[in-house]
């Protein structure tokens, strides 16, 4: 049982990293920091995608009326 669930976790863990790597290379920050997040979501992966998660995403841009 544990192999399955060991599997099923690093599935996730991998679509998680790939949907951070591509939201990276289409943010608007510079080459090297691009290089940067991606080069520690490759050798950290739940670290990497963690403090992408936490530090990465932008904010969305609110309306004024």
């Amino acid at each position: 049982m544990g192999l399955e669930f060991g599997s099923l976790f690093c599935l996730h863990i991998l679509a998680l990293d790939s949907y951070a790597i591509v939201k990276i290379g289409g943010s608007s920050v510079s080459t090297g920091a691009k290089v940067l997040c991606i080069l520690l979501i490759l050798v950290l992966p739940l670290v990497g995608f963690i403090l992408w998660l936490l530090f990465g995403p932008a904010k969305p841009a609110t309306i004024s009326t």
